[in-house]
């Protein structure tokens, strides 16, 4: 599918070399958790930055009450405050519908940065119903943080079998952003138990 770019595209500052995280999302709102899950991962994968990158929506996702981008990006940027996360919104303007083709575009405009994409052990449960998710490993490596109630069920999850191969041991996380693709880690540790769905049902 041949993305239609609407007007300028900014993305957060890159040079090469530079190794980034990738941690995308509705952020339906954004938390605490997400700043969790990004900390954790500029900690245990060296990581220089973390771009989270809010969607236009989830296409798995119902987004009945999907909040504006606008006011989810203005939301992320406030539970953020960290000088390494930077948050965009670029997805709306070279309108991509898919993961695939997000990270498809940023390799081709930055080939020289090493690129992580992250993602919660809940999302690795049904990473195998996302639309080209062997096109997403193949693209990048992949960090999966634990998240309650998916310490088993992630790792068993299908698209991990599927990918089991190219995993690699947890004390070698640092390794991972300097790894050709498909490469994925799995880190343990200190959970959070925050949601959007869980603070949007709270009203």
């Amino acid at each position: 599918m041949r993305l239609e770019v609407s007007g300028p595209v900014r993305l957060p500052p890159a040079c090469p070399g530079l190794r980034v995280g990738l941690y995308g999302g509705s952020f339906n709102p954004a938390h605490l958790g997400h700043r969790h899950v990004s900390r954790v991962a500029l900690r245990r994968l060296g990581l220089d930055r973390i771009w989270w990158m809010v969607t236009p929506g989830n296409p798995l996702k119902d987004r009945t009450n999907l909040a504006s981008i606008d006011a989810r990006v203005a939301a992320a940027q406030a539970i953020a405050a960290h000088p390494r996360i930077t948050v965009t919104a670029f997805e709306s303007r070279i309108g991509a519908q898919y993961t695939r083709q997000s990270l498809r575009y940023l390799t081709a405009r930055h080939p020289s940065v090493r690129f992580v994409w992250i993602m919660g052990a809940d999302s690795l449960a049904t990473f195998h119903r996302w639309a080209g998710f062997r096109e997403i490993a193949a693209t990048m490596p992949i960090a999966i943080i634990d998240r309650p109630g998916f310490t088993l069920k992630g790792p068993a999850a299908r698209a991990a079998h599927a990918l089991g191969r190219w995993r690699i041991d947890e004390s070698d996380a640092d390794l991972l952003p300097d790894l050709d693709p498909p490469a994925w880690v799995f880190l343990h540790g200190p959970r959070s138990h925050l949601s959007s769905t869980a603070l949007r049902a709270k009203g």
